[in-house]
C-alpha cells in the first residue's frame, strides 16, 4: 500500500496498549495514529482521527467495547472494527459481529495473526475464520435458530444462485473463490452480493453472514 494503515486501540489496561503500541510500531505499513482507555473515548477519538482500522476490547469503563462499537459503525462507518479480547465466547462473539465488527480476535493470537487481521481489515477483506464460523453456526443452530419462526425465517427469500454465494461466504471464501467455485465472474459474485446485502439490509459480509445466522438461514450441512 501506498499508505499507511492508520490504527485506533481501544482497551482500558495500559500494559496491552504498550504491547500493540510496541508491536504495531515495528511495522513499516502501519501507523497507531490513537489510544483510548475506555468505550467513551474510543468513539470520540475514532470520530475524530477515522482510521482504517479500529481495535476495541469488550470490557471497558464508561462504556463497553459492544455499545462503542455500535456508535462507532454509526458516526465513522469508514472505520473497520475488529475486537481483540480474552472473552472466548461463542454469544460475545455474535454480539460483537452484531454490533458491526468485522473480526473477532483473542489476545492470545500470534503477532502474525493480528497483524494479518489488521491488513485484511484495511483491504475490505472477510475476516471470519473457517473454525469461526463453524462456532457461530453450531451456535446458532443450538441455541437461536430453533427461537426463529418459520414466518421471520422466510421474510427473506434468496435466489438458489445467491445461497451459493452466501454458503461461500459462510466458508470465508473470497470472491474470486466464490466465482471459482461457481464457474462465475467475479463481477457477477458482487452484483449477487449486493442484492444479498439489500434484502438483508446490511453492508458487510460479516453482517449478512450474522444477519443470516439470526434468520436461521444458515444451518450447519452435515459432513
Amino acid at each position: 500500500m501506498s499508505e499507511k494503515i492508520r490504527v485506533v486501540i481501544a482497551d482500558d489496561h495500559p500494559v496491552v496498549r504498550t504491547g500493540l503500541r510496541l508491536m504495531l510500531g515495528t511495522e513499516e505499513d502501519i501507523e497507531l495514529v490513537g489510544e483510548a482507555a475506555d468505550g467513551a473515548m474510543a468513539v470520540r477519538l475514532v470520530n475524530e482521527l477515522k482510521p482504517d482500522v479500529v481495535l476495541v476490547d469488550l470490557c471497558m469503563p464508561e462504556m463497553d467495547g459492544l455499545e462503542a462499537i455500535e456508535h462507532i459503525r454509526a458516526e465513522t462507518p469508514q472505520s473497520v472494527v475488529l475486537i481483540l479480547t480474552t472473552y472466548n465466547e461463542d454469544d460475545l462473539m455474535l454480539r460483537g459481529l452484531q454490533a458491526g465488527a468485522r473480526g473477532y480476535l483473542l489476545k492470545e493470537s500470534s503477532q502474525e495473526t493480528l497483524l494479518h487481521a489488521i491488513r485484511a481489515a484495511a483491504r475490505g477483506e472477510m475476516l471470519m475464520q473457517p473454525e469461526t464460523m463453524a462456532r457461530l453456526l453450531t451456535y446458532s443452530t443450538r441455541t437461536i435458530a430453533p427461537a426463529v419462526s418459520k414466518r421471520e425465517r422466510h421474510a427473506v427469500s434468496f435466489t438458489e444462485r445467491e445461497q451459493e454465494v452466501l454458503a461461500g461466504l459462510a466458508r470465508g471464501e473470497r470472491n474470486k473463490e466464490i466465482a471459482a467455485h461457481m464457474g462465475i465472474t467475479r463481477r457477477t459474485v458482487e452484483a449477487y452480493l449486493t442484492s444479498i446485502y439489500t434484502k438483508l439490509n446490511v453492508d458487510s459480509r460479516s453482517a449478512a453472514i450474522v444477519a443470516a445466522i439470526e434468520r436461521g438461514l444458515l444451518p450447519i450441512q452435515s459432513e
